[in-house]
């Protein structure tokens, strides 16, 4: 009898996402982010669907806090539930909701440091809080939270820890933001939200009650729109300096991430810097044009040298993110000013419902 060749059965590769999760994730930012939607269409899947399945999860968090009910109870109560729905992720046991399964994946899948979540979570207590920001820099912080710790956590899913790469991540992160409130002056205005720095309203002369109660796009507010679109296009170059450190596959979706965002900026100027009449917008053929010129300069990126840059200091203001995702340091429990800000949270929604109870 003779022996017969042993044949190795090869299994097909357990997804790390449930397929009918990652569909669910899809259709959540198909339908709630366009920009990022059209750039992720050219990130590399091994990246791009732990990436939908991070930005679903961040779109449900921002969207129950900043799009729900507006009462500051309710406001309180969406946060307190991302936080415990962020303990319950890592603690291996997601709610049973498709956006934290498959987030709960990307997590232990990308060994995902809490403390870059745990960032988001600060950011949106402040939203809630109703926090306003005296200084850019209180900008800065408030950025860092709601966008940085996203770019850092990109960096993450395309397994780069390298400091400089992550530091530049959190620049692209941080114009990404600056784009948004420039865009958003009155919408959120008109929400009761301000997020341009008052000291940049008390030099123009102008007191945050009088721009809420009725927000014109005055010449004094077209400057500061202007003033802020310049802040983020100086982050915005300096972040270029970072993708020749991505992976040359992941290279042409952070090209097409910067230029969309910056598109919409370059659509406020041409509004000339009024987002307050009307919200700036860009169109299929725009974000068709930058994809292709992400493709063009991802190729350039092969040829050209690092630029120095690479090598800039992080912003303060993000120097928490680089260290918690390059791993320099033991990952930290939340920060006594995080709880502090939970703590008031949980109080207020408290005596929130006490009142109403007693008011029923």
């Amino acid at each position: 009898m003779t022996a017969q060749p042993m044949v190795a059965l090869t299994l097909p590769a357990r997804p790390l996402i449930a397929p009918g999760d990652m569909d669910a994730c899809r259709a959540m930012i198909r339908t709630g982010s366009l920009s990022f939607h059209a750039a992720s269409r050219v990130l590399p899947a091994r990246v791009r669907d732990p990436a939908l399945a991070l930005y679903a999860f961040c779109r449900v968090a921002d969207d129950e806090v900043d799009e729900g009910p507006d009462s500051p109870e309710d406001k309180a109560r969406a946060v307190l539930s991302l936080r415990d729905r962020l303990d319950a992720v890592y603690a291996g046991r997601p709610r049973n909701a498709a956006a934290d399964r498959a987030f709960a994946a990307v997590v232990e899948g990308f060994e995902m440091p809490r403390a870059l979540p745990d960032a988001l979570l600060e950011g949106l207590a402040w939203d809630a809080m109703g926090r306003r920001y005296d200084t850019l820099a209180g900008v800065f912080d408030y950025s860092a939270r709601v966008a940085a710790a996203v770019g850092a956590m990109m960096c993450v899913l395309m397994r780069v820890r390298d400091a400089d790469a992550l530091a530049r991540a959190c620049d692209l992160g941080l114009a990404m933001q600056l784009t948004n409130i420039a865009r958003d002056v009155g919408e959120d205005a008109r929400a009761g939200r301000l997020f341009l720095p008052l000291d940049w309203l008390a030099a123009e002369g102008i007191t945050p009650q009088a721009f809420l109660a009725a927000p014109e796009a005055t010449p004094a507010i077209r400057r500061l729109t202007a003033r802020l679109l310049a802040e983020a296009q100086a982050l915005y170059t300096r972040s270029e300096a970072g993708v020749a450190a991505l992976p040359l596959g992941c290279r042409p979706g952070i090209y097409a991430a910067r230029h969309i965002y910056a598109g919409i900026g370059q659509s406020v100027a041409r509004a000339g810097h009024d987002s307050i009449t009307g919200r700036a917008r860009t169109n299929r053929a725009q974000k068709l044009g930058w994809l292709v010129l992400a493709g063009v300069r991802t190729a350039a990126s092969a040829l050209m040298p690092r630029a120095a840059e690479i090598h800039a200091r992080p912003a303060a203001e993000v120097a928490f993110l680089v260290d918690a995702a390059a791993r320099r340091r033991p990952a930290p429990q939340r920060s006594d000013a995080m709880l502090t800000v939970l703590a008031q949270l949980e109080a207020r929604d408290r005596g929130l419902s006490a009142r109403h109870r007693r008011a029923g």
